[in-house]
């Protein structure tokens, strides 16, 4: 098994920004792995709110949904960090602004294959 990481930054605001694209045009991902997400944004403050989506497809032939949801909200000290998840058909990863300012985040995937 090999660890593959992928790093990037990107400013996030109310449009979605997908992470494994590294852009606001979603390119779904179909690689098998055991991923892992790390997103720090630099400079939040108090009203801000970030919501990341994981997608991923439950069988080949199936419909890509979001299935998992998390936020960052108000300063953070440490970085946001994702469960491992077992990803293959249809697999992407998006960061939004919800409120607040646009923020710089800084990113990585780890990916165990």
């Amino acid at each position: 098994m090999g660890l593959a990481i992928t790093d990037g930054t990107a400013s996030i605001s109310t449009t979605e920004f997908y992470l494994a694209s590294n852009s606001t045009a979603k390119t779904d991902q179909t690689d098998d792995a055991l991923l892992s997400v790390w997103i720090e944004v630099e400079a939040v403050a108090a009203a801000d709110l970030f919501r990341i989506k994981f997608y991923e497809k439950v069988s080949a032939a199936g419909t890509q949904r979001s299935f998992e949801v998390g936020q960052i909200t108000g300063a953070q000290v440490f970085p946001w960090v994702s469960p491992m998840f077992f990803v293959g058909h249809a697999w992407e990863i998006s960061v939004t602004k919800i409120s607040g300012t646009d923020r710089t985040v800084r990113w990585s995937l780890r990916k165990a294959t």
